[in-house]
């Protein structure tokens, strides 16, 4: 994935995260992928950006 789709791919799954607030993690990125047809290979770094924005926005609310 080049630098730049990869960068949007990333703040694009972010802003999903913020809005759908996922609870299993894996299955998000998984059906993301399906439905954006993301190359696969990504969906370990993808799942780890999702729990990392779950994370920020856990620790923003307490």
């Amino acid at each position: 994935m080049a630098t730049k789709g990869h960068n949007e791919v990333k703040e694009s799954l972010r802003e999903m995260t913020r809005i759908f607030q996922p609870k299993d993690p894996k299955k998000f990125v998984k059906d993301y992928v399906r439905k954006y047809h993301i190359m696969g290979g990504y969906e370990e770094e993808l799942t780890s950006v999702v729990e990392h924005e779950l994370g920020r926005m856990n620790s923003s609310i307490s």
